[in-house]
């Protein structure tokens, strides 16, 4: 579980999941935004609205405020 603090620093930089890995952000406390380049969208993610990154897509997340969230890496799209 990372918090606004320990979110590391590759998380919040543009970067993409592996070929074949999914993956699906859990939002525990506040929200974050999931930018993803390809197809251009920002997400609020929240405890109730997880956010999915399919493989190979370019992303990065960015907290708003105080936040607790973890990512959970799956082989096929998770079913939330």
């Amino acid at each position: 579980v990372f918090d606004q603090d320990s979110l590391p620093e590759a998380l919040r930089r543009s970067h993409s999941t592996r070929a074949g890995t999914w993956g699906a952000i859990h939002v525990i406390e506040g929200a974050l935004r999931l930018h993803i380049v390809e197809p251009s969208s920002v997400i609020e993610v929240t405890a109730v609205r997880p956010g999915v990154v399919a493989p190979e897509q370019v992303h990065w997340v960015e907290p708003l405020g105080s936040v607790k969230m973890r990512i959970d890496f799956h082989d096929a799209p998770p079913v939330l």
